[in-house]
């Protein structure tokens, strides 16, 4: 025997893991319309009681199937005397800001005449676009229009978000002058130069097949979807590309 006795071995306890299996998860893609998304992306990225500004509200689609009180939402559009490059709150005040402006060149036409946007995108037009004495967005035009006012959009939201905050961009991609425009990359690279962290991206598809009035010859693929981005506030400072996603705690 030895003199003192070996101390035993420590007992290795069993890893147990944590959660729950299921199916029920919110999916990257989906088959619908925008008001069946939006609550999904909104429970998964924005916490109850939060400060939420829609700055381009139009009908409130997005809002349809939202529980009213869930949120504190400050609803505001053109058609409130609200532009979404210039918004009317304090720096750092809200928690989240949606930003759903017109997606396509055509519908930020400086002639009435040659201006798109009737149809199923009528409402778009009558709440957003930049014709009608209003200012158009920057000095680029066609598809060019259509990125500056996201991006100037994009800079004002990070103005008045505060540190963390969440910013919901619907968008999706066009071909204009016949150029192939991906919108959705474009405005992931330009956001992440200005300190947002691409936090989620959502796929919507439409549930029903999109006409073609008059078609000669087809030369890219006809749009059938679009996009829900989610990006976070990185604070001045950081840098975008070594930033984690992390919980918003509202008014924190």
């Amino acid at each position: 025997m030895t003199e003192a006795a070996e101390a035993p071995a420590p007992v290795r306890r069993k890893r147990v893991q944590g959660g729950v299996a299921t199916a029920d998860v919110v999916l990257s893609a989906h088959a619908g319309g925008n008001a069946d998304l939006f609550p999904r992306i909104l429970a998964l990225h924005v916490p109850d009681g939060a400060v939420v500004a829609d700055v381009t509200y139009g009908q409130g689609v997005f809002w349809r199937q939202v529980p009213p009180g869930r949120y504190r939402l400050l609803a505001s559009d053109l058609s409130t005397g609200t532009d979404c490059r210039a918004l009317p709150h304090a720096d750092a005040s809200v928690d989240a800001l949606v930003l759903d402006p017109p997606y396509m060149e055509g519908l930020l036409r400086p002639k009435a005449e040659t201006r798109g946007g009737q149809g199923s995108h009528a409402a778009l037009r009558t709440y957003y676009d930049a014709g009608g004495g209003r200012a158009g967005p920057g000095g680029g035009r066609w598809h060019q229009a259509v990125l500056d006012l996201y991006l100037d959009a994009a800079r004002e939201a990070r103005r008045v978000l505060r540190d963390h905050g969440i910013l919901i961009v619907k968008c999706q991609d066009e071909v204009s002058a016949n150029r192939q425009e991906l919108t959705h990359v474009q405005i992931v690279t330009g956001l992440a130069a200005m300190g947002f962290y691409a936090r989620d991206l959502f796929v919507l598809v439409r549930p029903n097949r999109p006409g073609v009035a008059r078609l000669l010859k087809q030369v890219h693929a006809r749009k059938n979807h679009s996009y829900f981005l989610v990006f976070q506030k990185v604070p001045a400072g950081q840098d975008p590309a070594r930033y984690r996603t992390r919980d918003l705690l509202p008014g924190a």
